[in-house]
């Protein structure tokens, strides 16, 4: 790959993440949280079911330490509750509840909106080449970040 190339993504991806993180520090203050409590909180909401903390630490990356403290704050907060697993009474689910979280549904939807403009000046081809790659980078970052 040339240099320029290389340099050239590098600046694109600094920059799409740092105004990634802009956002999600803007809606975690709205929400009363912070940063990390609100990427867990959208971990929780994404998933197909209650997890257990050691599944939220896997997918953040945090300690089970820090998620115990993030799962604490959440819950406090009212947006999740801890609740026995019904297959292992041994084990703790955390669980979403959904009470207020339709308040903040119009954040994100300033978020989708842009998505929708964006991905309008795409053709069908340019869409499936965009979704790989953003596929990819997802299971490389992933790998190489998350799970090590």
């Amino acid at each position: 790959m040339e240099p320029e190339v290389l340099e050239r993504f590098t600046l694109y991806m600094r920059e799409q993440s740092a105004l990634t993180v802009m956002f999600h520090t803007k809606v975690a203050e709205q929400m009363g949280l912070s940063a990390t409590d609100e990427k867990c909180l959208d971990l929780a909401m994404r998933a197909e079911g209650p997890l257990t903390a050691g599944r939220i630490a896997e997918l953040s990356g945090l300690s089970t330490g820090a998620v115990t403290g993030v799962i604490d704050r959440l819950e406090r907060a009212g947006f999740v509750r801890r609740v026995r697993d019904p297959h292992d009474r041994r084990k703790v689910l955390v669980q979403v509840t959904p009470g207020d979280l339709g308040k903040f549904e119009q954040l994100f939807g300033k978020a989708q909106a842009s998505l929708v403009e964006v991905l309008s000046h795409f053709d069908d081809d340019e869409l499936q080449v965009i979704e790989r790659y953003l596929q990819l980078q997802i299971e490389t970052f992933r790998r190489r970040v998350i799970d090590t």
